[in-house]
């Protein structure tokens, strides 16, 4: 039997293992996996010397070092080991909930009245077959499986995988929660989710990740797909805390039509390595997405962001913003780009990154990139990393407190611009308890 991973040599990913992740699915679900297994082996492993893996070698990502087991039972659910997930939701303002344990949706609740309405949140491999035409129509369709190695490694595998629909002009007040908990290690997941906005509607979907700490690696490789129709509204959050030992690499792809507004944050806080490739792109006219990062690296964590404003259609605009604090001996990497098209008049877009040095042995690069083929637009990019300023610790510490509380206060000010462009309250106040967690 031939090796999944031919193409680079060697690695754990084989053919037979597709047919673990394709019982009782339907046969153009099947068939798409084959042609993205297709795609894998041929394509080559991403090295240091492409300009978007320059600072993260994929061998960071311990992709090769792991087991793909089978996805998880759903009789974890009456055993009690998805009883962490569960608690990830616990005192969470939710209209709907999902809660996933090592590759499997063990519970999902939509309450009544959202069904009612026509809102659906269910296993993709069943929504595959129950709302085929939607999902053939839209999976795939914003990360196809040529977009990278590892983009048709989880088309072949994902497991877990998620549908989030909301029709025409229904707006759902309250974000849908998904709560994804690992517990095995030495073994790669995939996770994937499908957002789709019909015109007019809106919705907020909160994706948390978290783990314990492990001493076997565990590859955790994810896929997201949204798409907001004219004059729809989407919020998505995602929230990674694994423990120490997950190396973490998430795609996600975002497309916005007339009128719609696609907001995203990225928090990274845990694992050992996260990589996060974010790309928007605006296809009509009046569309807008406001791109948001937060992340805080201690011990040897290494974290890298690769984002992407595509700007397709005249009258779009953008603006990204990333802000990440790091300690110890962390390294954070943020390429991003603006890419405005030939007949993309009238773009508004901005691109920000900045970062916060709290030790000698911390580093930071910093890369914004422009490319515009319009002569008519707004489009500016800024990158910073300085260091605590010795005056504002001076001023904190002379009123008594103590230097770690100091820096604790710093850093929360420093976030602070980035949670107040949050539209999700709730969430902004849970994301400040993490990072008073993480920050210790």
């Amino acid at each position: 039997m031939a090796d999944l991973t031919t193409a680079a040599g060697t690695g754990p990913y084989r053919r037979e293992v597709i047919d673990g992740r394709t019982t009782g699915e339907t046969d153009w679900l099947k068939a798409a996996r084959r042609a993205a297994f297709e795609t894998f082996e041929a394509t080559p492993l991403p090295t240091t010397k492409l300009e978007e893996w320059r600072y993260t070698d994929p061998r960071l990502l311990k992709w090769d070092g792991v087991t793909v087991g089978a996805a998880g039972s759903v009789d974890a659910e009456r055993t009690g080991a998805a009883a962490p997930a569960r608690a990830m939701l616990e005192d969470r303002t939710a209209s709907a909930t999902v809660v996933q344990l090592n590759g499997t949706n063990v519970h999902i609740d939509v309450p009544a009245d959202l069904a009612a309405r026509g809102v659906v949140v269910m296993d993709l491999s069943l929504a595959a077959s129950d709302h085929e035409a939607l999902v053939r129509e839209h999976l795939g369709r914003y990360a196809p499986a040529d977009a990278g190695k590892f983009v048709a490694l989880n088309a072949a595998l994902w497991s877990g995988g998620l549908l989030i629909y909301v029709p025409r002009g229904v707006r759902i007040e309250r974000p849908i929660r998904v709560a994804r908990w690992i517990d095995r290690s030495g073994e790669a997941f995939f996770p994937r989710t499908l957002v789709i906005a019909a015109d007019g509607s809106h919705v907020g979907v909160v994706e948390e990740y978290r783990s314990p700490d492990f001493e076997q690696p565990v590859f955790h490789c994810g896929v997201v797909e949204i798409a907001a129709a004219p004059t729809a509204e989407v919020q998505h959050v995602s929230i990674q805390r694994f423990g120490r030992g997950v190396h973490h690499l998430a795609t996600v792809r975002t497309t916005a039509g007339r009128d719609a507004n696609l907001d995203t944050l990225v928090v990274n806080l845990g694992g050992s390595v996260a990589r996060v490739d974010l790309a928007a792109s605006l296809e009509g006219a009046g569309a807008r997405s406001d791109m948001l990062g937060l992340y805080f690296g201690q011990a040897d964590q290494h974290f890298d962001h690769e984002t992407r404003q595509d700007h397709r259609v005249p009258h779009a605009s953008s603006d990204l913003l990333y802000k990440g604090g790091l300690d110890d001996r962390a390294h954070a990497v943020f390429r991003g780009m603006i890419k405005v098209f030939p007949k993309a008049q009238r773009t508004d877009a901005y691109q920000t990154n900045r970062n916060l040095i709290l030790s000698r042995q911390a580093r930071a690069t910093s890369l914004p990139n422009l490319e515009i083929e319009a002569d008519d637009v707004r489009c500016s990019h800024a990158a910073t990393v300085g260091h605590l300023d010795d005056e504002e610790m001076f001023y904190i510490m002379s009123r008594g407190v103590r230097r770690k509380e100091a820096e604790r206060l710093v850093v929360f000010g420093f976030f602070g611009e980035v949670l107040d462009r949050l539209p999700m309250p709730e969430v902004v106040q849970e994301l400040r308890a993490d990072i008073e967690e993480k920050i210790g």
